[in-house]
C-alpha cells in the first residue's frame, strides 16, 4: 500500500506581503507623494525638541553604555484606501520567516505526515487481513434425501468395488457390485475373461483376493467371489421390465481407475439391440444385449459397475460405449453420452445360473441365419455351416413350422432389422419363454408361435 501525503488543503505557505504593502523609513519621513503623520497638536514641521541634560545624541551613557537606538517606525500603506495608515515595528516585520524557509517547513511537514499516514495505513491494512473473515454457511446437516443422487450413492458405494485384473496380455480395471452374503460378485465376462489374479478393492480401501466362478460370452457376464470378508452389503435388484425412457439413474465404478466415480443421467432408450467383442474372429466371443441406454458418463473401467435407479436398485450392468468410429482420424476416448447396460433381469438369470452350475444357458429357436442377408429381417439360412440343414430337425423353430428361407419381421410385435437384432431379441427370454414370430415367405406374412429352446452357452 503505497504512502499518500497529506492533501493539499493542509499545505499552508505564509508568504510575505508584497513590497507595494509598505514603504521603507527614510530620514525625510514618508514616500514621495504621500506625506507623513503628523503628531497630534504639533506643526508640519513637528514640535521642537527642547535640549536635554547629558551626553549628546549617540554619546555613551556614564556608565558607558551607548543608549538604546530608537526603534525603526514606517507607515504601512494601504493601496485601496480601505484601512486607515498603520503604524509598523519594522525591526520585527524584519524578523519573520522567507519564502524558501515556508516552503521548506511546509514540504517537510507534508513528507512527514505522508510517512506516518503511510505507515499507519500499512499498519491498519495488516490488522484488518488478520481480523479478515467472510461469511460462510454453517455445517448443515450431512443427510440427503434416499432418492437424491448423493443418498443413492451413499447407500450404493459399500455395495460396489473396484477390479484389477492381471492376465497374460497385461492388467485391466473394471467395476462389479456384491450380491449376497457369501461373497459373490456380478461384473463383465471382458473385465476377467482372460485373468490370471484378480484382486477385488472395497470402497473402504480394503483389497483381497478373488476367484472366478463362472463366466458367459454370449451375455459378457461373469461371477467372481470373495471370501473371509465381514460387513459385506449387496446391492438390491431392481426390475428392468419398469425403466421408463427419461427416468433418473446413477452409474458407479472405476472410470480410468478412478474408483468409487459417480455419474448421473437418464434412461435415454430401451431394448436398444447392441452387440460387442468378436476379438477372436469366429464369433464365439460376441455378445448380444437388448440394452438400457443411459447418457450417464460411462467411460473405460465402469465395465461390470451398477446402474440404479432413484430408489438405489440395480436396473442395469453397464456394459458397452458408443464412441466414434476406429478409422476417424479424430476419433477420441471417453463418454459421448451413450453407454448401454444389460437389464437386470436378465444379468440376474445368468448370475444365478453362473453361481449353480458356473455355465450359463441360451435360448435358442434352433435355426441358423444368414447373416450376410442385407434386406429388412433376418433370413434363415438355406444351410448350415456344416452342410447339415438350417432348421434343426425336431427343435424349436421345427415345430413351430419355420423353414429355410424364411424372413423373421417381428418378434413380439417389434420389428426387427437383421439377424444379430433377433439374437438379441431372442435372448432377452430365458429358455421355455414362448414368443410369437411375425414371418415373410414367398412374399405372404404369416405368424408362427415358437416355444424357445436351450444351449449351453460358453
Amino acid at each position: 500500500m503505497g504512502t499518500r501525503g497529506a492533501p493539499m488543503a493542509d499545505r499552508q505557505q505564509t508568504e510575505p506581503a508584497p513590497s507595494w504593502w509598505s514603504r521603507p523609513e527614510g530620514a525625510a519621513g514618508g514616500r514621495e507623494g504621500v506625506p507623513a503623520p503628523r503628531p497630534a497638536g504639533g506643526s508640519e514641521e513637528g514640535p521642537e525638541r527642547e535640549p536635554e541634560d547629558g551626553p549628546e545624541a549617540g554619546a555613551a551613557d556614564a556608565g558607558g553604555r551607548e543608549p538604546e537606538p530608537e526603534p525603526a517606525v514606517g507607515v504601512r500603506y494601504d493601496p485601496w484606501g480601505a484601512q486607515p495608515l498603520q503604524v509598523v515595528d519594522r525591526g520585527r516585520e524584519g524578523r519573520g520567516f522567507r519564502l524558501w524557509q515556508v516552503v521548506a517547513l511546509s514540504v517537510g511537514t507534508a513528507l512527514l505526515a505522508g510517512g506516518i499516514g503511510g505507515y499507519l495505513g500499512v499498519l491498519a491494512e495488516r490488522q484488518s487481513s488478520i481480523r479478515l473473515e467472510l461469511p460462510q454457511a454453517g455445517i448443515a446437516d450431512k443427510g440427503r434425501a434416499p432418492d437424491s443422487v448423493a443418498g443413492i450413492a451413499a447407500t450404493a458405494l459399500p455395495g460396489v468395488v473396484t477390479l484389477h485384473v492381471r492376465g497374460e496380455k497385461g492388467g485391466g480395471t473394471g467395476t462389479g457390485f456384491v450380491l449376497d452374503q457369501q461373497g459373490h460378485i456380478l461384473t463383465n465376462n471382458h473385465v476377467v475373461a482372460d485373468a490370471k489374479e484378480i484382486a477385488v478393492t472395497f470402497s473402504t480401501g480394503e483389497s483381497v483376493t478373488a476367484e472366478l466362478v463362472g463366466r458367459d460370452s454370449g451375455y459378457d457376464l461373469a461371477v467372481v467371489k470373495v471370501s473371509g470378508v465381514r460387513g459385506l452389503q449387496p446391492l438390491s435388484l431392481g426390475n428392468s421390465e419398469n425403466v421408463r425412457v427419461g427416468d433418473p439413474v446413477v452409474a458407479i465404478g472405476a472410470p480410468f481407475d478412478l474408483s468409487n466415480t459417480v455419474t448421473a443421467g437418464i434412461i435415454s432408450a430401451t431394448g436398444r439391440p447392441v452387440t460387442a467383442g468378436g476379438d477372436k474372429g469366429d464369433g464365439s466371443d460376441i455378445s448380444y444385449v437388448d440394452a438400457l441406454q443411459t447418457d450417464a458418463p460411462i467411460n473405460p473401467g465402469n465395465s461390470g459397475g451398477p446402474l440404479l435407479d432413484a430408489k438405489a436398485h440395480v436396473v442395469g450392468i453397464n456394459s458397452a460405449i458408443r464412441g466414434a468410429d476406429k478409422d476417424d482420424p479424430d476419433r477420441q476416448g471417453g463418454s459421448i453420452g451413450l453407454g448401454f447396460a444389460i437389464p437386470i433381469n436378465q444379468g440376474k438369470r445368468v448370475a444365478e445360473e453362473l453361481i449353480r452350475t458356473g455355465r450359463a444357458t441360451h435360448p435358442v429357436i434352433g435355426v441358423t441365419l444368414d447373416m450376410e442377408y442385407t434386406g429388412d429381417g433376418a433370413r434363415v439360412g438355406d444351410k448350415a455351416e456344416d452342410g447339415k440343414p438350417s432348421v434343426v430337425s425336431g427343435g424349436p423353430g421345427a415345430r413351430a413350422g419355420i423353414k429355410a428361407g424364411d424372413v423373421i419381421t417381428k418378434v413380439d410385435g417389434q420389428r426387427v432389422r437383421g439377424g444379430d437384432e433377433l439374437i438379441v431379441k431372442i435372448r432377452a427370454h430365458r429358455p421355455g419363454d414362448r414368443l410369437t414370430l411375425t414371418v415373410l415367405r414367398d412374399g405372404q406374412e404369416r405368424t408362427l408361435d415358437v416355444v424357445l429352446g436351450s444351449a449351453n452357452g460358453s
